[in-house]
């Protein structure tokens, strides 16, 4: 089992950055400067174990393509800098919850004395119905 400390950190070659203009709002400021931020990362081709790149490929994300490429992008802050950390954060947080495999439900059988207990209830219950009838004279 993978463990979240034993993951290797995603580096700066395995994730393609591009800086661009920011949608919305912003007055002058928004026209002029590229301060969003489009983060590409390919996860075939990335150095994640095996079993963590399965688990990503099989999240129904909107942010992961059909070419198993994740897209984010960050346009919260004002500055470059802030929107380039914020899409590595939101990254590393996507692959830190697919880090550890699910655990496995196994089914129980109930026990015994449930069992007996449930019978012995309905039972009770149906001689309860019962008495609700007419009374005969």
């Amino acid at each position: 089992m993978t463990t979240a400390a034993a993951l290797p950190a995603i580096t700066e070659d395995e994730v393609e950055i591009t800086a661009m203009r920011a949608q919305g709002a912003g007055g002058q400021n928004v026209n002029k400067v590229s301060s969003a931020v489009h983060l590409r990362f390919d996860i075939g081709a990335s150095s994640l174990p095996l079993d963590v790149k399965a688990r990503l490929l099989a999240l129904r994300d909107s942010r992961i393509t059909q070419e198993g490429v994740v897209v984010i992008k960050a346009q919260q802050y004002r500055s470059q800098e802030q929107n380039r950390a914020d899409a590595l954060a939101r990254l590393n947080a996507l692959v830190q919850s697919v880090a550890h495999a699910p655990l496995v439900r196994r089914p129980t059988k109930p026990t015994y004395g449930s069992k007996q207990r449930r019978l012995e209830s309905k039972s009770q219950r149906g001689q309860t119905k019962a008495l609700r009838g007419k009374v005969p004279m």
